[in-house]
């Protein structure tokens, strides 16, 4: 059995065949099962109403709210790199939240 590191929303990760860190939305508890759901953070960009500026310790760049992915981590080498703060939290989960809502 292979213990894996915990993941947690917010965090920003590097994931095998995927050229650019992914920042994990999902909740913790959703996150338990090895599988996360996750949007690509793109180095440039303009800001836009899914498109959201995040500036971490080591990461700076665009979160691409549109572009949710489910990741297995179960299958897939990945490493924590950063972690993102909690306004920035927010702000993506409400834009992503927004993509849902009713008129």
């Amino acid at each position: 059995m292979v213990i894996r590191e915990e993941i947690n929303q917010g965090d920003i990760l590097k994931v095998d065949c995927i050229n650019r860190p992914v920042l994990v939305v999902s909740k913790d508890f959703f996150n338990q099962t090895g599988e996360i759901i996750a949007c690509p953070v793109y180095e440039k960009g303009e800001p836009e109403a899914l498109h959201i500026y995040v500036c971490a310790d080591k990461t700076k760049g665009y979160v691409h709210c549109e572009k949710l992915a489910l990741l297995d981590l179960n299958v897939r080498h990945y490493t924590k790199t950063d972690r993102i703060y909690m306004p920035d939290i927010i702000n993506i989960t409400d834009a992503i939240q927004g993509i849902f809502d009713y008129i």
